[in-house]
């Protein structure tokens, strides 16, 4: 990498990072390839999230590493090559790859954020424990701070969308998981799930880090989640179900 396009990914990883404030969050839509991150950009915003399972749907494979990382690079690729914003990307639960090859690979495509979630999809779908969580986005962000790249890590836990356990204590256990992940250096924290406000407002008063919520882009109020103390929202894969809602519409008219 020529020392220019990595000054060039050094300054828009530090340009993503500082757009996380909570009560006053950065909105990254959800994208897939080029067009939809066009489009987005258009619209005005400054960072996109590329979503893996809204990639996998776009190339027929299964959400949950049913694609391979090179596939999803592949298309994060043609992504930077059309639009000059920081790039985040989901990238599951890491594929079964070395923290280094995750941030190199990610780097080679021009992105500089990730998220990486706590389901080990290879593994029969297993929870990663929380310390097994946080040594991985310890090694990610090492992997980083060796590139000279500070590559924004969004920690991700789904207890909430697993329902794993009693629900009396989830919410402890997942504050408890994200809190361990914070302080192995993660820089935002992701809960996924959809929460009521008040359990929102319970993560993000005692979280560390700015929190990302997941939000309903055709249905909810974009003023709703400043508020709650929300630094980060994102779309999940609801986005291109959106979209897909609407070209049935059409479609439908002319089948």
């Amino acid at each position: 990498m020529s020392t220019d396009a990595h000054d060039s990914l050094a300054a828009k990883a530090d340009a993503l990072l500082a757009l996380h404030q909570p009560g006053n969050p950065v909105l990254l839509p959800t994208v897939w390839d080029a067009w939809s991150a066009d489009l987005s950009v258009a619209a005005g915003f400054a960072a996109l999230t590329v979503g893996s399972h809204p990639v996998a749907d776009s190339i027929g494979k299964e959400d949950g590493e049913g694609m391979a990382f090179e596939d999803l690079l592949t298309r994060v690729g043609q992504i930077t090559a059309k639009v000059d914003v920081p790039i985040s990307v989901d990238v599951e639960s890491g594929y079964g790859l070395p923290a280094e090859e995750l941030i190199s690979g990610l780097l080679r495509a021009g992105a500089v954020g990730l998220n990486i979630e706590d389901t080990v999809h290879k593994e029969g779908k297993r929870l990663r424990s929380s310390s097994e969580h946080a040594a991985l986005v310890g090694a990610l962000r090492t992997a980083a701070d060796a590139a000279g790249v500070h590559v924004v890590v969004n920690a991700r836990t789904d207890l909430f969308i697993r329902s794993d356990g009693d629900d009396t204590d989830r919410v402890d256990r997942a504050i408890a998981r994200l809190k361990e992940a914070a302080e192995a250096g993660a820089d935002s924290l992701y809960p996924v799930g959809r929460h009521t406000p008040d359990v929102m407002r319970r993560l993000t008063g005692e979280l560390p880090l700015p929190v990302n919520a997941i939000a309903l882009p055709e249905s909810d109020d974009p003023a709703s989640f400043g508020p709650l103390g929300v630094g980060r929202i994102s779309f999940g894969p609801f986005f291109q179900r959106a979209l897909s809602a609407r070209a049935n519409e059409i479609l439908a008219r002319w089948a």
